[in-house]
């Protein structure tokens, strides 16, 4: 249990890091934000749990994979806001943008022999 709180109130700080470098220096923070610190993190907690390395590898591999199609969001949301679109609704285009590429990824993994 208390396992599960420390990795949460750590996630939660990072987050709050990210937001508050930000405020002042936004592409600093994108940077921060960009480094794969909690997949760092998840991959620390994970082999400690279960120390396997067939199971890192794959779940190594798996993230590489998933974090491709949520590139496109980013480029999608400030194409959007400069357009003069709510920042809302820019959101959540990008949102539903990305949950189509994970399903389109989903769809097309196991022709190209991907593991996920």
């Amino acid at each position: 249990m208390w396992g599960l709180v420390a990795k949460a109130l750590l996630s939660g700080a990072l987050i709050a890091a990210i937001s508050e470098i930000g405020k002042r220096l936004p592409a600093f923070a994108a940077l921060v934000a960009s480094l794969p610190l909690v997949s760092i993190l998840g991959m620390i907690l994970l082999w400690r749990e279960r120390p396997d390395a067939e199971n890192m590898a794959v779940h190594s591999a798996a993230t590489f994979w998933y974090v491709l199609p949520s590139l496109p969001m980013f480029l999608t949301i400030p194409a959007m806001l400069r357009a003069g679109l709510p920042f809302w609704l820019s959101l959540l285009a990008g949102c539903v943008l990305t949950v189509l590429l994970y399903g389109l990824l989903m769809a097309a993994a196991p022709r190209l022999g991907l593991k996920l």
